[in-house]
């Protein structure tokens, strides 16, 4: 089999959970086909401007071609124009382009590619339905095309320009059943042929080392940890808000550790320490150190952090308003989850104070994790596709 995955940015550098699963699937499918990253030459998600070279290059075993982005995305600009996508739903067909173009990123070359590789590959993955990679990519080659939408709650999933997207891929491989779920719902997709719960394989060091990470950082004792995008679309400024608020309550309660590169000024405070991007050797340490990982996004399709956290039995408390994190919480017994700054105080309360309970939320979290989340369980899933795709070629 010839597998070409399609992804709006690709790279080890790129701490996004949808280029993680990429970056993960890319890799873990050489034990099944030939396979070759198509993507763009960008690095920055806000400004989608180029950074990395066009042309070829291989990445772990896998072979990764670029293609130049047509122009870099104005921030500013788009956000006014999201700030409107509540009402997109009745708008204008035309309006819902321009929004689309503007989401980018928009690369003219990698659709010309697409176009012209169409009878050279089996099958095509696109990662992520939002993104202009996959609205105008996808239907080139939608007879060999595989979805991960890696959708949530949003408005912009409940644009009709998007809904005939998932009516079209051969299959659609959703991260959770409540993902799936949302999609049915909003898209009217049910009773397709092939679609499958196939989620990511999360792997991690065969161990991490608390004592390692508190003497290269100097960070002692209890500790709390965000491990992410530090930007809006995260919620981290809420987190943020939280935090000081509880630490303001409770003077000697536990500093805050942030490690990913901020998108917006990080307000001055002694206990929260950035740490900006960090080593996978280094984050997986920070975990195991942890007393409670921290998970404050409200739209998450599946998220990869928590079960890495969970790997390294560090128990999470994650926003409750996101109702896939919540269900995570729910099926691992991993980890609490809030709807509000009480309970969020609340919860860390009672898990600073109950060492008992967060090691045995996380040995949970890690028991699920290993079970539910195993590359050889989702490799099996992306079989049965490739398999399928085969024996209904259009």
């Amino acid at each position: 089999m010839k597998v070409a995955v399609v992804v709006q940015r690709y790279g080890e550098e790129i701490g996004a959970g949808a280029e993680q699963l990429a970056l993960g699937l890319a890799e873990h499918l050489l034990a099944l086909a030939d396979v070759t990253v198509l993507t763009t030459c960008a690095l920055d998600y806000r400004t989608w401007a180029n950074h990395y070279p066009a042309g070829e290059t291989v990445l772990n075993g896998v072979t990764v071609r670029r293609f130049p982005v047509d122009r870099a995305r104005d921030w500013a600009r788009f956000q006014r124009l999201s700030s409107t996508a509540a009402t997109f739903s009745s708008a204008p067909l035309q309006q819902q382009l321009a929004w689309m173009a503007e989401q980018g990123p928009f690369s003219t070359e990698l659709f010309a590619e697409l176009e012209r590789a169409y009878p050279l590959y089996d099958v095509f993955i696109f990662v992520t339905y939002v993104y202009a990679h996959t609205y105008y990519g996808l239907p080139l080659v939608s007879d060999k095309a595989i979805l991960v939408p890696n959708a949530h709650e949003e408005p912009y999933l409940y644009l009709p320009l998007v809904r005939p997207l998932f009516h079209l891929p051969r299959a659609i491989m959703y991260n959770t059943k409540t993902e799936m779920r949302l999609v049915n719902r909003v898209t009217r997709n049910g009773y397709r042929t092939h679609d499958a719960v196939a989620g990511v394989g999360i792997t991690a060091p065969t161990s991490g080392s608390a004592g390692r990470f508190r003497e290269k950082y100097g960070i002692q004792g209890d500790f709390l940890l965000y491990v992410g995008r530090i930007d809006e679309a995260k919620n981290v400024p809420a987190l943020l808000d939280a935090y000081r608020r509880y630490q303001a309550d409770r003077p000697e309660s536990p500093p805050l550790v942030l490690i990913g590169t901020p998108h917006f000024p990080i307000p001055g405070h002694p206990k929260i320490i950035p740490l900006g991007f960090v080593s996978e050797q280094d984050k997986f340490d920070a975990m195991r150190a942890a007393s409670v990982f921290l998970m404050p996004s409200l739209y998450e399709s599946l998220s990869i952090v928590v079960l890495e956290a969970w790997l390294m039995e560090c128990p999470v408390l994650v926003n409750g308003h996101c109702e896939v994190l919540k269900q995570q919480c729910r099926d691992s017994q991993g980890g609490l989850y809030y709807g509000s700054y009480d309970e969020f105080a609340a919860a860390l309360d009672l898990l600073l104070q109950r060492e008992d309970l967060r090691k045995a939320l996380g040995r949970q979290g890690r028991a699920f994790t290993e079970k539910r989340y195993s590359w050889d369980a989702i490799l099996d899933q992306y079989r049965r596709a490739f398999d399928y795709i085969s024996s209904h070629r259009a």
